[in-house]
């Protein structure tokens, strides 16, 4: 954490810092992850180098104000803070090329680990790209930041992120609620990353005019997805249909991502996954990026780490135990259905005579 001090300068303090300092409150409620402390005419700013510079930046543009009109009011305050966001975020951006994305409370949005970089770079460079990978490793967290990064940057002109519904012992037509409350649970981690990185009246706006949509993959049927930063999250709950359908929805200025875990696969027993299909079917095409992520690319508790290494190392000894049992069974002799019995040293049953006659 740095440090900043801005000194005010021909400055009234109460009809710039408001009464109580509440313009600097407001200020600081917007940037949670720092602080901002005034005290005389010095204002301290406490936080990463990236954060103290945009707020140093939104400090300019109210003195700059005050100059021309003499106060700041808490609603300059929020035209500043929207004005000039993206603005400065813009700039911070390119001095900083590894952050994907600064989030909703001034926090830093960027790749942690090597596999997590590899697919920041797979989705830059390919326009469909599939990601695999145990819980914990970002997959969502990082796809749905290299949506809203896309949707700022107008590279696209929505984002529209998708999850199948798997059923888990309850019919959602018996569930209560309309279909919005029904599947709502299902997509809650989507929501989620996003109240991360937008905030909240903004991602409100999104939602209310179609620019970030939310569905069950079901809703995906019969469009066609162009212009827009597509993401399928738990693909390996697909069915082969579902997955194919949605994988053809691909309009020509379409981003795709479809991410997976080979491990959480909720389907029935006997339903093949259609993840599991479509990357043996198209690891040969060219254009389309794969990216495989492992326990070491967990960035949650450090004990998640070690639950997925111990739940690898079980899976890879059953493995090899049915691969055994299978290799005993190849190897017992077949004994054919009209093939004479051996001898077993009983006597021979009584011959009837009638059938021999």
């Amino acid at each position: 954490m740095v440090e900043k001090v801005i000194t005010l300068e021909n400055v009234s303090l109460v009809d710039f810092l408001g009464a109580d300092n509440q313009n600097i409150r407001q200020l600081a409620a917007a940037f949670p992850g720092s602080k901002i402390i005034s005290r005389g005419n010095e204002i301290k700013i406490q936080g990463q180098t990236e954060v103290i510079s945009r707020i140093n930046d939104i400090l300019s543009s109210l003195i700059e104000h005050y100059h021309a009109y003499g106060n700041v009011t808490e609603r300059d305050v929020r035209q500043h803070l929207s004005a000039t966001s993206e603005e400065a975020e813009g700039r911070m951006m390119a001095a900083a090329p590894d952050v994907i994305l600064f989030g909703a409370k001034g926090g830093v949005i960027k790749a942690k680990t090597q596999n997590q970089q590899k697919l920041v770079d797979a989705v830059m460079k390919h326009d469909l790209t599939f990601t695999l990978g145990p819980a914990g490793t970002g997959k969502t967290y990082i796809s749905v930041a290299l949506a809203v990064r896309a949707l700022k940057n107008k590279e696209v002109k929505k984002i529209i992120i998708s999850r199948p519904v798997v059923e888990a012992g309850e019919s959602l037509g018996f569930l209560p609620g309309d279909m919005k409350e029904k599947v709502d649970p299902y997509l809650r981690p989507i929501y989620d990353a996003l109240e991360d990185m937008i905030p909240a009246e903004k991602l409100k706006f999104y939602q209310e005019n179609n620019i970030i949509e939310i569905a069950p993959l079901a809703y995906m049927r019969g469009r066609t997805l162009n212009n827009a930063f597509v993401l399928l999250d738990e693909a390996q709950n697909t069915t082969p249909s579902q997955i194919k359908m949605f994988l053809t929805r691909m309009g020509p200025s379409a981003k795709v991502m479809v991410n997976g875990d080979r491990s959480q696969i909720d389907l029935p027993t006997r339903q093949k996954s259609g993840l599991m299909q479509a990357l043996d079917i198209l690891k040969d095409v060219p254009g389309i990026g794969f990216v495989e992520m492992t326990a070491e690319d967990v960035v949650r508790h450090r004990l998640v780490k070690e639950i997925v290494l111990a739940y690898d190392k079980y899976d890879s000894q059953e493995q090899r135990r049915e691969q055994q049992q299978k290799q005993q069974q190849q190897r017992r002799p077949i004994v054919l259905a009209n093939q004479p019995a051996a001898d077993s040293g009983a006597p021979d049953l009584p011959v009837n005579h009638e059938q021999a006659m």
